[in-house]
């Protein structure tokens, strides 16, 4: 049965991260996720740490923040804690969408019921699901407002894409896209986007048909792009790949914010269904090209670069930030757009000037590890 929608603060945001534990030897991925989680429970932590799929990994996540400045201070906090138990166990903590050249069948499912069942059901995908994403919440009102903002959200799913990759390498090869992870997140069968309807009476139909067929038990077992969470009140964009900074995440989440505050405030667009006819494309396209990506606006048909749009939305939704004493974080995104520059860049970048792929890992540790303004 479907959760009760748990109505919500509108424009509260969430942010969960998943990321890599890596040895200080060869900056392989390390299969330390039980040793941290017994370190980092002993300290009072604002959000939580929790394992995910494999052994390798570990997801974080804040508690309810108003804006995307209280989820960097939480970010980094949880952040900072990480590195003291990492230190300790000569690991170190890293950010991006892949780890660049672990091999997926090394590694361990982590001991969990729900891992073991996934990996009964899905064999191989899940291993080769060592995959790190940021996923944002932002919480609505009410159910039918959580729909609303989920098919409006839809049309900027290219954008997130683009502003986060930093996924280029898949076990030691440039995979010439700069979002790679997403091309496993595809492989699941219940991936892809949400159906579309805009009541949540019409959304517990879908869902119980769904049930009805024993292909779900729950939400949990949907990995679309956005997702409603009823339990949480607040819709879930799970397309970010995980960024190399908490800064960068948290600029992230402060887009999120900034655009269901447009939203609200101005009602710009009623979503449809043939909003859809493109989204695949536009997902493939920044997947595959990031910021250099083709956009076609669902809207009017009209093919531009995706920069020129994503720049044209920073450009509307600034005073809904400024709003939010998320200024600096607009100005970052604006100065990234207009560059290109995204974390899949970087790590290519780097790649270049030192050649091997364990020392832009090492590199990366570093910039993950950097405190705040530092």
């Amino acid at each position: 049965m479907l959760e009760t929608f748990h109505n919500s603060k509108p424009l509260t945001l969430g942010v969960e991260l998943e990321l890599q534990l890596v040895n200080t030897h060869n900056f392989d991925l390390a299969p330390y996720a039980e040793d941290m989680l017994q370190l980092v429970q002993r300290e009072a932590l604002p959000g939580s740490v929790v394992p995910e799929m494999t052994s390798s990994m570990i997801e974080v996540a804040t508690g309810v923040c108003t804006d995307a400045q209280d989820a960097l201070t939480q970010l980094a906090t949880i952040r900072d804690a990480l590195v003291r138990a990492a230190d300790k166990l000569n690991i170190t903590v890293v950010g991006g969408g892949t780890h660049p050249f672990q091999m997926w069948h090394q590694q361990r499912i982590y001991d969990k019921p729900r891992f073991r069942e996934l990996t009964a059901l899905y064999g191989y995908l899940t291993k080769q699901f060592t995959i790190f994403g940021q996923h944002v919440h932002i919480g609505c009102p009410d159910a039918d407002a959580a729909l609303l903002m989920l098919h409006r959200l839809s049309r900027y799913i290219p954008h997130c894409i683009a502003l986060s990759a930093s996924s280029p390498y898949v076990q030691g090869q440039d995979t010439a896209f700069d979002s790679a992870r997403l091309n496993s997140v595809f492989a699941f069968p219940l991936s892809g986007r949400a159906p579309f309807v805009l009541t949540w009476d019409d959304f517990e139909a879908y869902f119980n048909k769904m049930t009805a067929t024993g292909v779900v038990k729950g939400m949990k077992d949907f990995y679309w792009d956005i997702r409603p969470k009823p339990e949480f009140g607040t819709v879930e964009i799970r397309v970010f790949d995980t960024p190399l900074t908490v800064e960068r995440a948290a600029a992230l989440a402060g887009f999120v914010q900034g655009l269901g505050a447009w939203f609200l405030d101005t009602q710009p667009f009623m979503p449809q269904e043939d909003d859809y006819l493109v989204y695949t494309f536009n997902r493939f396209q920044a997947c595959r090209f990031g910021l250099e990506a083709m956009y076609v606006d669902p809207q009017t048909s009209e093919h531009m670069p995706l920069r020129e749009h994503l720049l044209a939305t920073l450009r509307t939704i600034a005073p809904y930030m400024v709003r939010a004493q998320a200024e600096a974080f607009h100005e970052q995104l604006r100065q990234s757009a207009n560059a290109g520059q995204n974390d899949a860049r970087w790590l290519r970048e780097t790649q270049a000037e030192c050649a091997l792929l364990s020392e832009v890992v090492r590199r990366a540790a570093g910039r993950f590890r950097r405190p705040v303004g530092g």
